[in-house]
């Protein structure tokens, strides 16, 4: 099952960060979360890691919509985007909406999972 949708991009780890933020305010989301899974690590387990950071971004209006026709769908809530490091090379990802909310039985959702993908898609081609 292809849970998300990726891409290698030709910039830093920072750029690629920022640049994501940037354009994800473009499609009409906000950054409400960020976890920095390299610092929690060493933080909390003493653990190397390598740069990787998780946004949690939100479109209101979509968000607005989903948790109108589903009020447990805040269980997969924010759309998750990540950026990361490996062997060198840097990643973004995002989460694909109609595959999380697919698991739920309310054909509501369908549209705005549908909707939220198109943007998170377009967020990712950007980069």
């Amino acid at each position: 099952m292809n849970y998300g949708y990726k891409k290698q991009v030709e910039m830093t780890f920072a750029e690629t960060v920022e640049k994501t933020k940037a354009v994800l305010a473009e499609e009409g989301f906000g950054v409400l979360t960020e976890i920095d899974v390299k610092a929690t690590m060493k933080k909390k387990l003493d653990v190397e890691y390598d740069n990787y950071i998780i946004l949690g971004a939100c479109n209101p209006k979509l968000a607005h919509t989903a948790l109108s026709a589903e009020k447990e769908i805040g269980l997969l809530l924010p759309c998750n985007v990540v950026v990361y490091e490996d062997a060198g090379s840097t990643f973004v990802s995002a989460i694909v909406p109609s595959v999380a909310m697919g698991m739920v039985d309310n054909l509501e959702l369908g549209a705005v999972a549908a909707e939220a993908e198109e943007r998170l898609k377009r967020v990712i081609d950007a980069l």
